[in-house]
């Protein structure tokens, strides 16, 4: 399972209580790790070279569809671009609001690691496989 970063966490509660404007992008990028990253952005380990980029999905209600107990999936696949060398073994995904650098936006686990290798297939996140909780699930 995902979560928001300590950051999202508390604009949100901000925008809920205290009338704080959402900082809420337009569009999130999705990055791959080989690192478990923490809530405040450090340890992502993107893969380098070899093709990789973050892909960018519009945050809108097809690609994240409404929240369902208490938490939120992608609605659409994210397709990376077929690697052209080594990205490593891929065990985590970070959010952020920039296809490089940019603001950290969340992180989650996949639930088992894959190793994308060049010449393989373009790595996918099937639907439902990014699951981010909402702050204090218990």
């Amino acid at each position: 399972m995902g979560r928001l970063s300590d950051a999202d966490s508390n604009n949100m509660l901000d925008t809920r209580f205290g009338g704080v404007a959402s900082n809420a992008p337009a569009t999130y990028y999705v990055a791959l790790s080989t690192t478990e990253p923490t809530n405040t952005g450090g340890n992502v380990t993107e893969p380098v070279g070899g093709g990789y980029a973050r892909v960018a999905v519009a945050n809108n209600a097809t690609n994240w569809p409404a929240a369902s107990a208490r938490s939120k999936s992608n609605g659409t696949p994210i397709t990376f671009a077929t690697p052209t060398g080594s990205w490593g073994t891929v065990t985590h995904y970070a959010l952020y609001d920039a296809a490089t650098g940019g603001t950290f936006r969340g992180w989650g686990r996949f639930a088992s690691g894959f190793t994308i290798g060049a010449g393989g297939s373009a790595p996918v996140i099937p639907i439902g496989g990014i699951v981010i909780e909402a702050p204090g699930t218990p």
